[in-house]
């Protein structure tokens, strides 16, 4: 559990640093030609998007961590392709169907989103772990064989 929730901290940061590239930097000026799509600096929400964020990481490590059974970072990075292609696609392309975005702004949300997903899926395959079950029996009742196993 303790690596699951260290995981969940790295990619929350990780995305929040992509994020600021993407949003902050590359797409800074694209945004100035649709102000009527965005709301002023100072009504912008950074807690209420911090926390999605944090929801968004922990959703994203704990469906890695519980539900996928192989663990490796093969196996992490091909759920991260999975999950960025899932995500990027209905966010970027599905936001550029129904608003007035350039077709710039939706490629690189979606690029956004698939470089967060695999970086993440890299990251929790070297963090999270199949855990080890505890083979512990009480001291000399293995070579009497009369112990329960699970």
């Amino acid at each position: 559990m303790k690596r699951t929730l260290i995981a969940v901290f790295v990619v929350f940061v990780v995305w929040t640093v992509v994020d600021f590239v993407v949003q902050g930097v590359i797409l800074a000026p694209a945004y100035t030609t649709t102000p009527q799509l965005w709301r002023p600096l100072e009504e912008i929400k950074a807690g209420v998007m911090n926390f999605m964020v944090l929801i968004a990481a922990a959703s994203f490590v704990l469906i890695y961590a519980w539900l996928i059974n192989e663990k490796s970072v093969k196996t992490a990075v091909k759920y991260g392709v999975l999950y960025g292609i899932g995500m990027g696609i209905t966010m970027a392309y599905g936001s550029y169907s129904t608003m007035p975005l350039s077709a710039g702004i939706a490629f690189w949300w979606f690029t956004g989103r698939l470089i967060e997903a695999v970086a993440a899926g890299w990251l929790i395959g070297l963090i999270v772990r199949k855990q080890r079950k505890n083979n512990w029996v009480p001291f000399g009742m293995r070579e009497r064989g009369d112990y329960i196993k699970y």
